[in-house]
């Protein structure tokens, strides 16, 4: 494998220098000389105190650039614990229906909606027209009108959108992404990557199960991940796309939405990705096989920690607080006052709902369908 220095390594896969930047940052209680950033940090508010807005507010004490300055939130007694748990003031915490008074406080410069996916377009627009940046979690709405949408009242409202990919900032995946585009073991011919798990049900029930909140089922949940790294390894879009859902085992579960869907995309280069989301059964691998050799993560797209291999031997990268990297890469470009990199952007998440559109076409009719 080419011997490549950590700078050219980030400058070949594209990432920004606050991505390098946070890379260095994650090793930081292993190097105790490393220098105390204490410049202005960017101040985030979550906007919905679900799961994963835990981890988002537990990984505030690994950033750098960033800090959880605000909430939002429609459960009283959530306020009350957040505030007191994270020290967040009570004039920086709002509800769904005093939203947009957030428009005057100035200790808030981004908000992060962490909320179900038929929420998504409307705080969007809400906290652009509020004047603040914003993250938005993927999938990033329900359909490719509506991110369009979004991209053009951001713009508009002289606001940065961004996309909550922590995986854009994870060393494993840089290093996927390099050996792909940088055809390190020559033309990518293959790509497998799925992920799944086994949901139960609940009451009541949760709302991805839901398809008016969730706008669909594992695809839209978890078959994001997927369609990201077939995309950036390769470093191409998908021409076209044939997909088949799964039988479904658990009809009272699985009433509104797939319980698995299994897809193929077509690249540029002759490249074939598949890839399975779904919720009755636990996977989480990336495979490629290349002209000369392959790369392969397992697990690859969740949380981790990820482990991987080469056909030359071992991937070894730290284990990272991948939503502290992802929070301060955006936000040191932010603080910089330069512009978010493409990849990062609401023009990605427009990308990838073009692809699930298609997937979804293409299951439902049988057809290859046109991206």
């Amino acid at each position: 494998m080419e011997n490549f220095s950590r700078r050219s390594f980030l400058q070949k896969v594209g990432i920004s220098a606050g991505a390098a930047t946070v890379l260095a940052t994650q090793s930081s209680a292993a190097n105790p000389n490393q220098v105390h950033y204490e410049g202005k940090k960017l101040n985030i508010a979550l906007c919905g105190l679900g799961r994963y807005a835990g981890y988002l507010a537990d990984s505030f004490v690994d950033a750098k650039y960033c800090t959880l300055a605000g909430l939002v939130t429609g459960t009283p007694s959530k306020a009350v614990e957040w505030s007191k748990k994270y020290n967040v003031p009570t004039t920086n915490i709002y509800n769904y229906q005093n939203f947009d008074e957030i428009i005057n406080n100035k200790n808030i410069d981004l908000v992060y909606i962490v909320l179900p996916n038929s929420m998504h377009k409307e705080f969007t627009l809400r906290a652009a027209k509020a004047g603040k940046h914003v993250i938005v979690e993927k999938p990033m709405a329900l359909s490719v009108k509506d991110c369009q949408e979004m991209i053009k009242v951001c713009e508009e409202a002289g606001v940065q959108l961004a996309m909550g990919y922590r995986l854009h900032y994870e060393p494993y995946h840089l290093e996927l992404k390099r050996l792909g585009q940088e055809k390190v073991f020559g033309q990518v011919r293959l790509i497998e990557v799925s992920l799944g798990y086994k949901t139960g049900n609940s009451i009541p029930k949760e709302w991805r199960l839901v398809k008016s909140l969730s706008g669909g089922g594992p695809l839209m949940n978890l078959g994001v991940y997927c369609i990201q790294g077939s995309r950036y390894v390769l470093g191409e879009e998908p021409i076209a796309v044939t997909a088949q859902f799964g039988k479904v085992s658990d009809k009272e579960k699985c009433a509104e939405v797939e319980e698995s869907i299994t897809w193929q995309l077509e690249f540029p280069s002759g490249a074939v990705a598949t890839s399975t989301s779904s919720y009755n059964c636990n996977v989480d691998r990336f495979f490629a096989s290349a002209d000369e050799g392959y790369f392969e993560l397992h697990p690859a797209v969740s949380y981790g920690p990820f482990r991987g291999r080469t056909s030359k031997g071992e991937l070894s990268f730290p284990d990272i607080n991948q939503q502290a990297a992802q929070m301060d890469g955006i936000s040191k470009v932010i603080l910089d006052k330069q512009k978010l990199p493409s990849h990062i952007t609401g023009e990605e998440g427009l990308k990838d709902m073009k692809v699930i559109e298609a997937i979804y076409k293409a299951a439902k009719t049988g057809k290859r369908i046109l991206v």
